[in-house]
């Protein structure tokens, strides 16, 4: 089992940023690739950025290329999201999540971590 544990949400300006951490535990972190997806109200839940076990090779949705960023730090067992130019479109609920193998946009992770929120006024 791994537990993922995410933080860093709240609320932001338009035009403003936000770095999520995603702390995980219970096994080697290094073992995981890792993703971001968020889901807003009323809405499915959407990929937006993963990145493999040693945070050589990332991929992120169209709508947050070039203002996001995905990185790791695998000594801390944490995954972040760099949010950056950020408007009221990227309000959602974010959450990581944490499987064995890198993918392109598939949500079918083993683990979740709870989610946090992110609300940006315009």
């Amino acid at each position: 089992q791994v537990q993922l544990v995410e933080s860093g949400g709240g609320l932001v300006q338009a035009g403003g940023s936000l770095r999520l951490s995603c702390a995980a535990s219970g096994r080697t972190f290094s073992d995981y690739a890792m993703g971001w997806f968020r889901q807003a109200p009323g809405k499915e839940r959407e990929f937006v950025a993963a990145i493999n076990w040693s945070g050589g090779n990332t991929y992120y949705a169209d709508s947050v290329k070039g203002r996001f960023t995905i990185s790791r730090d695998n000594a801390k067992g944490t995954v972040y999201l760099q949010m950056n130019r950020l408007t009221p479109e990227d309000t959602a609920v974010y959450f990581c999540a944490g499987d064995r193998t890198f993918k392109l946009g598939s949500a079918k992770y083993l683990y979740w971590g709870q989610g946090t929120q992110v609300t940006v006024s315009s």
